[in-house]
């Protein structure tokens, strides 16, 4: 497109409405004095927006570094889990390794994220990720062993599953004591690539597995609570008693008597 006057003011906002970051600066910079007053707001939007974009940059871009001063230069698996706290389903942990480029701009803890934003950042990560293993641990194996011990299950089969030699196992939280080359770091899921990467693969996966289970036992609001004790979730569990999924030793609690099985 050539000059401003060239174009509608309507074409030019949509222009800066869809530009991505990289083309930002060349819009702004040349539509930035047209008189017309869509295309002033259109700028100021596309100013604000450019602020933001750039400081997520500057945020991703402090979480590949940390990954890189705390794994070093070898292949670095991160490892994060989902599921701990519900009273159904499984325990889930990924382990996901990350080559230094293309970077996965807008990565975050998974909690922070919205649905379908987790979703298309999912599959960005798979598309790019050197590796990547999940594991999960099963209602009653947690029930038998405890949750310790079923996150070190969980984490340890997440790496094998990743099928490569770690030089350094990035783990968030506190230690593990599951790979020889671990390392741990508290809400590193926020704070490091590699783990921010497992927290939205492993968060994505466990989704959409308690949304298979809510076609199986539509009663407990699965795909809506995802195994965890929203107050529907847990009336439902007083009404109906326990399925397959339910992890019993969490869920004493909630139950009468009568309705253990």
């Amino acid at each position: 497109m050539g000059a401003s006057h060239a174009a509608t003011a309507k074409e030019v906002a949509g222009l800066l409405a869809g530009a991505p970051l990289e083309e930002l600066d060349d819009l702004i910079e040349r539509y930035g004095h047209d008189p017309r007053r869509q295309v002033r707001h259109a700028v100021e939007v596309a100013c604000r927006r450019r602020g933001r974009e750039q400081a997520q940059r500057e945020r991703v871009e402090g979480m590949y570094a940390l990954m890189g001063e705390m794994g070093g230069d070898g292949l670095v698996l991160g490892v994060d889990e989902v599921g701990r706290g519900a009273l159904a389903g499984p325990l889930t942990v990924c382990a996901v390794a990350l080559p230094p480029d293309p970077r996965v701009w807008g990565i975050n803890d998974s909690k922070r994220l919205a649905p379908a934003r987790r979703a298309g950042l999912a599959d960005r990560i798979r598309r790019v990720a050197c590796a990547i293993g999940i594991c999960h641990v099963e209602p009653a194996s947690i029930d038998a062993v405890g949750m310790p011990q079923a996150l070190r299950m969980a984490m340890s089969g997440a790496i094998e599953d990743a099928g490569v030699d770690p030089d350094c196992v990035l783990i968030d939280g506190n230690p593990v004591h599951v790979h020889p080359r671990e390392r741990t770091l508290v809400r590193g899921d926020a704070r490091i690539a590699c783990i921010s990467a497992a927290s939205i693969v492993a968060k994505v996966t466990r989704d959409a597995l308690m949304v298979e289970y809510d076609g199986e036992y539509p009663a407990y609001h699965l795909a809506a609570c995802k195994g965890y004790g929203s107050a529907e979730h847990i009336q439902a569990i007083r009404d109906h008693g326990l399925t397959p999924i339910h992890r019993v030793s969490f869920c004493g609690n909630f139950l009468e008597t009568h309705s253990l099985f």
